[in-house]
């Protein structure tokens, strides 16, 4: 039983003749503990798609079940399904007014975990993803890069059967990303989870996923599913190795046939 299933799944926005179809209906299953990227042009429904698996943007049709719960019920987010989700926004949306270890724990603190153990997680989960020692900072004072280690710390802080991340390297860096794509690699490998990536880099695709699911430009459509069958953990200088770049040429002319 996969941990994501996506069967028939389409939006639509508006009513009538200006309506706008986002996305044809899509099936796509996602196995336990296996990391999957979605790329596509600006406009393809990515981020669309990730929301309706979140619980977030009510779809048109078709239905997404996660642990086999429907995450859909009458129009309405299924608290049993979307209980097994976190995610990770492009923006950390962290509260400005708490520090980094309160900011992490605040999942806990909301299903009224005690103080000391949420704080304990928190700790654990700061120096998992790089951000020790800065537990008591504000944001304010991180790097983007150390503010998007602290939300995907928050992320994985409840134990998520699945995480989605929505693009949470997107405003940083070239060096900083390449060193979050091995940090987030990292902490997969020590604490395994379902992850759905969307992303617009197919580097990044590749070097962190599975496998990569191309999506055609508005309306969004599956055009194909690339199997990334490269040995973990992957080093940055892989990427310049002949298996790497046919993956990311394969991924590439996938999008370019269907432009």
């Amino acid at each position: 039983m996969p941990d994501v299933d996506l069967v028939g799944v389409g939006k639509r926005f508006g009513d009538g003749s200006r309506s706008v179809l986002a996305l044809a209906p899509i099936d796509l299953a996602i196995e336990h503990d296996e990391i999957v990227a979605v790329v596509g042009p600006s406009g393809c429904g990515k981020t669309t798609l990730l929301r309706i698996m979140a619980g977030l943007t009510t779809p048109s049709e078709g239905q997404v079940t996660v642990d086999d719960r429907p995450v859909w019920v009458d129009g309405r987010p299924n608290g049993d399904a979307v209980g097994e989700l976190a995610v990770v926004f492009q923006e950390a949306n962290l509260l400005p007014w708490m520090t980094v270890e309160a900011n992490v724990a605040l999942p806990l603190r909301m299903r009224g975990v005690g103080r000391a153990e949420r704080l304990a997680r928190a700790a654990a989960l700061c120096d998992l993803t790089g951000i020790g020692g800065f537990e008591r900072r504000r944001p304010a004072e991180l790097s983007i890069g150390m503010r998007q280690r602290a939300a995907i710390a928050r992320g994985l802080i409840d134990s998520p059967l699945v995480l989605l991340l929505d693009e949470p390297f997107a405003a940083l860096d070239a060096l900083t990303r390449e060193s979050l794509n091995l940090e987030l690699q990292r902490v997969w490998i020590e604490r395994p989870c379902t992850m759905v990536l969307v992303t617009h880099s197919i580097s990044e695709a590749v070097f962190l996923a599975d496998r990569v699911v191309s999506l055609t430009a508005r309306p969004g459509r599956v055009a194909g599913i690339t199997d990334v069958p490269l040995c973990r953990p992957r080093s940055l200088d892989m990427q310049h190795t002949t298996e790497f770049q046919g993956l990311v040429r394969r991924v590439r002319k996938l999008l370019e046939d269907e432009a």
